[in-house]
C-alpha cells in the first residue's frame, strides 16, 4: 500500500538517449543513400524501420510522462524535447521518400554535402543530450548546442546556394520544384537539430 502511496520516479533519459541514437542512425542512412544511389530502395525501408522505433519510444516517454509524479527537470521540456528529436527522424524519413518517390536521379554533390552537415548536427545532438543525465558539466552541454546552431548556419548557406543553382541550371520547372522541395526537407532537418538545440540550453540555464 505504501509503494503506492509514494512518487514514482522514471528515468526518462533513456528514452532522450535513445532517441537521439536513432536519430543519429536515420541521418548516417540517409547521407548513405546519398553517396550510392543504389543503395536508396534499402535505405529508405530502414529510415522507416528507424522511425518507427522512434515513435514508438516516444509514445513510451510521454506515457510515462503522464503517470510520473517525479520528473528530472520541467514537464513541458520533457514533452518539447522528446517531440523536437522526434521531428529530426520525421523530417529525415520524409525527405528520403520523397527522393525515392520523385525519382530523382543524379544527385547532386551539394546534397551530400547538406547530408554530411545533417550528420553531424545529429551526433552534436546525441552528445548533447547524453550530458542531460549527469549534468555536471553544463559549459560542455552549451558549447556542442553552439556548434548545432553553427551547422544549422551550414545548412543553410547549402540549401541558398543549391536552390540557387537550380533556378539558373536546371531548365525543367518540375525538376526545379522536386529538388527545391528534397533540399527543404534535409534543411529543415537541421533546423530540428537546432531546435532540440535550444530546447537543451534552457534546461541547462534553468539547472545552474
Amino acid at each position: 500500500m505504501l509503494k503506492r502511496l509514494l512518487p514514482r520516479t522514471v528515468h526518462f533519459y533513456g528514452y532522450f538517449e535513445n532517441h537521439a541514437k536513432l536519430t543519429a542512425e536515420c541521418a548516417q542512412e540517409f547521407q548513405a543513400l546519398t553517396r550510392d544511389e543504389g543503395r536508396l530502395v534499402l535505405a529508405v525501408k530502414r529510415i522507416k524501420e528507424l522511425e518507427h522505433l522512434a515513435d514508438e519510444n516516444v509514445r513510451q516517454c510521454l506515457e510515462q510522462l503522464h503517470k510520473t509524479f517525479i520528473t528530472p527537470f520541467d514537464r513541458n521540456d520533457i514533452h518539447d524535447l522528446i517531440t523536437a528529436l522526434d521531428d529530426v527522424c520525421d523530417l529525415i524519413d520524409g525527405t528520403a521518400r520523397k527522393i525515392h518517390l520523385y525519382e530523382a536521379h543524379g544527385l547532386p554533390k551539394n546534397l551530400r554535402d547538406t547530408a554530411d552537415v545533417l550528420v553531424r548536427a545529429t551526433e552534436l545532438v546525441a552528445q548533447v543530450v547524453g550530458g542531460l543525465r549527469n549534468m555536471g558539466d553544463g559549459s560542455a552541454i552549451l558549447k556542442n548546442c553552439v556548434q548545432i546552431k553553427r551547422c544549422e548556419t551550414d545548412a543553410d548557406a547549402i540549401h541558398a546556394d543549391a536552390v540557387a543553382r537550380l533556378f539558373k541550371e536546371e531548365k525543367d520547372a518540375i525538376a526545379v520544384i522536386k529538388w527545391r522541395d528534397i533540399f527543404e526537407g534535409v534543411e529543415s532537418a537541421t533546423d530540428a537539430c537546432e531546435d532540440v538545440a535550444n530546447i537543451i540550453e534552457g534546461i541547462v540555464l534553468e539547472s545552474v
